[in-house]
């Protein structure tokens, strides 16, 4: 934290170096986990419109 108060060239200059450093994931890894994230919101839309569905049909019977 040696350049804590160096200014905003400096933090740019570190941010490219930790940028290099980044282990970035293969285009199959990025495909497989664009694909999970996508299946989990199909399932949590899917999940929480059916427990509306649930709710709303229990409330209009009382």
């Amino acid at each position: 934290m040696a350049d804590e108060n160096k200014g905003p060239v400096t933090f740019l200059r570190n941010v490219g170096r930790e940028m290099k450093r980044v282990t970035w994931p293969t285009k199959k890894e990025l495909t497989r986990y664009t694909l999970v994230v996508l299946t989990t919101l199909i399932f949590m839309v899917a999940f929480f419109y059916l427990v509306d569905l649930g709710i709303s049909t229990l409330l209009r019977m009382l």
